[in-house]
């Protein structure tokens, strides 16, 4: 059993919980293996679009991010695998930061998430997972839902493609979080249109799944990242499917689990 979506007390939109209580906790559920996957720094020049400014760590938190994590993994090594993570935002027009960050910090990394937060259009950029009314004023901005879905699934999709060198994450996070308040906003169109082609590349690129609990507990859209139907499809093409809680709280390590670990679909 492993969890390999964690956030920490360096995320600024989460919990002051401790590493070691994740770690605890961790333990209590016996867990093997725990994956802290911090979100990392924005790239320099681009401006968080969310109120709050709140999206990921600050780059000043990022050294004492990485020492922290490493001697959390060197104290409880005989307990349980910790690894050094972080979770990557691809960001349409940020690639070359992006891949001087990686190149810069990959070689301390143990393991890592390349995920999609924010769409951009024209020289704006939102966030799609901010609040459900956020997601509305984007609908607006966007015209329709069914253009908001086009432009996620086009920069998820260019995420897959994109050259961000040797340490480039191939787990790919979280491919529908665009549904995340889908039961207020809800697609008149089937997902898969989408997500075939999603897979399709993931395959091609011998990349793996986050298979993201998170969604269960959101009111809004109570189902895994990716649903059910998408994980199945996954499975089919061999594309290997690591649970990950994204807990941003001890307390939230291994939510959804019980749900994907009854479908027999994740890699243990």
């Amino acid at each position: 059993m492993r969890d390999q979506h964690v956030h920490s007390p360096y995320c600024p939109h989460g919990s002051t919980d401790t590493l070691e209580a994740y770690v605890h906790n961790a333990k209590k559920h016996n867990l093997r293996e725990i994956s802290f996957t911090e979100h990392a720094p924005l790239p320099q020049g681009f401006i968080d679009p969310t109120p709050l400014k709140d999206s990921a760590m600050s780059w000043s938190d990022l050294p004492q991010y990485l020492k922290d994590v490493q001697l959390i993994k060197e104290k409880y090594k005989r307990d349980i695998k910790v690894n050094v993570g972080l979770e990557i935002d691809y960001i349409e027009g940020f690639e070359h930061e992006t891949r001087a960050f990686l190149d810069e910090y990959g070689l301390l990394l143990d393991d890592s998430i390349l995920s999609v937060h924010f769409i951009k259009k024209e020289n704006n950029y939102y966030c799609i997972d901010y609040s459900e009314d956020n997601f509305h004023t984007i609908i607006q901005q966007y015209g329709n839902i069914r253009f908001v879905y086009d432009k996620y699934f086009d920069t998820l999709k260019k995420s897959i493609l994109s050259d961000l060198g040797p340490y480039k994450p191939t787990r790919i996070g979280h491919i529908t979080l665009v549904e995340k308040f889908k039961k207020k906003y809800p697609a008149p169109f089937e997902l898969s249109s989408y997500s075939n082609t999603i897979l399709d590349l993931i395959v091609q690129k011998k990349y793996s799944l986050d298979y993201n609990g998170a969604g269960i507990v959101k009111p809004l859209c109570g189902e895994t990242y990716p649903p059910l139907s998408i994980a199945t499809e996954a499975a089919k093409r061999k594309i290997p499917l690591i649970y990950g809680s994204d807990a941003h709280s001890a307390k939230d390590l291994m939510q959804g689990y019980e749900f994907i670990n009854s479908n027999l679909l994740i890699e243990n």
